[in-house]
């Protein structure tokens, strides 16, 4: 099979050999314990901190390594779809949380915050989706009235990832509701204001360790140095900040369907039916065969996406295709997995079985595969 195409140099290289070995001695011994749980040990985010696996995108004068080079977050998400760790939080941290308080933030607020998310002492959540909106953002109605020094603000939220144990959530609102869209801000929420509270971790299909909660905000005074970027400007900031959350998400949708595809391989070569390996079956070589080549196209793809975003070129609608296309691949690709694995492909015990359950939510979060059609019929003048 011809070598995955790559764009690393050797500092990301090495880079993938210290992920690698978090991983390894870090999350994976405690995941399964994890996933009973429902959430992470705290521990584990101050240790990626310690280990720079956290915000490589933050500047010196604030903590971080001062690195903007996605091509590091791309190999954080592929060792982290080695190991199956899909409980640490650390992806929507860095790569779609940290950026609005790095891009929008005042100096005052960077040095606030900044640098607890690069340690890991400071762990990041978004709060967009509600009960009654999910896609459509403009139909939010938490709100934030304006009382002076502070807003007071009420609504609830849920399906928040880092939900539990989140310090910092970005809180999507209203300021003014007579205004549209022009009336959505962003307000900083932090861990122990009176009137938040964390309500259930949500039972899901899978991502069984990765907290995912419902947030309610009751009165809740918080202070004008907690807004971030102007008031009203809200939207404006989600939309320029979602390409980057959406080629995210395809470089983890990437990595799994090439770790779909080595533990389909193996399996086959080992399995035997009828007295060969399942592996030398047409049928079987036919599906292998196309996940092989899927695997390519997506992993180009993906990488030319990487490579734009390092040079400010993703536009929406680019992102919005590497977002829809990638995911419904990874659905795709992990059911035939399952399929090759017979029954064993059912048994949790299997990576291929967890593989199934936890890749499902990938075509619906960060804006599901229609809403991504939708952008980009409407990026084509239709």
């Amino acid at each position: 099979m011809p070598d995955r195409p790559s764009i690393l140099e050797q500092e990301h290289e090495d880079f993938r050999a210290v992920a690698r070995a978090f991983f390894d001695k870090e999350v994976v011994p405690h995941h399964e314990a994890w996933e009973l749980d429902g959430v992470v040990d705290r521990e584990v985010w101050r240790r990626a901190g310690e280990r720079g696996l956290l915000c490589f995108d933050v500047d010196e004068a604030y903590g971080g390594p001062g690195i903007k080079d996605f091509r590091y977050n791309m190999v954080l998400a592929e060792e982290a779809a080695r190991a199956g760790a899909t409980g640490p939080g650390f992806a929507v941290h860095t790569d779609i949380i940290v950026p609005y308080i790095s891009s929008l933030g005042t100096d005052e607020q960077k040095r606030r915050w900044l640098p607890g998310c690069v340690s890991g002492d400071l762990v990041t959540a978004i709060a967009m989706t509600e009960p009654g909106a999910g896609s459509d953002l403009q139909g939010i109605r938490t709100t934030a009235v304006d009382a002076g020094d502070h807003y007071v603000l009420n609504g609830s939220k849920t399906f928040i990832s880092n939900g539990i144990l989140s310090d910092l959530v970005v809180v999507v609102c209203r300021t003014d509701p007579e205004a549209g869209h022009q009336g959505i801000s962003l307000l900083v929420v932090e861990r122990g204001m009176e009137g938040f509270e964390r309500g259930r971790n949500l039972a899901k299909m899978g991502l069984h360790a990765q907290d995912t909660a419902e947030l309610s905000f009751t009165d809740v005074r918080v202070p004008k140095e907690n807004l971030l970027g102007p008031e009203g400007s809200g939207f404006v900031s989600l939309m320029e900040n979602l390409p980057q959350e959406r080629i995210s998400i395809g470089c983890i949708a990437v990595a799994a369907v090439e770790h779909v595809l080595d533990l389909c391989l193996t399996y086959v070569k080992e399995r035997e039916a009828f007295g060969r390996p399942i592996g030398s079956f047409q049928h079987n070589r036919f599906v292998l065969a196309e996940m092989a080549t899927e695997a390519h196209v997506a992993r180009v793809f993906i990488n030319d996406c990487v490579l734009r975003l390092n040079a400010g070129e993703v536009d929406t609608a680019l992102a919005s295709m590497a977002k829809w296309w990638t995911t419904e691949l990874q659905k795709r690709v992990v059911d035939a997995g399952v399929q090759l694995h017979g029954g064993y492909g059912y048994m949790s015990e299997y990576p291929i079985s967890k593989a199934y359950t936890d890749s499902r939510i990938q075509t619906i979060y960060g804006g599901t595969t229609e809403i991504q059609k939708e952008i980009i019929g409407r990026m084509l003048g239709l």
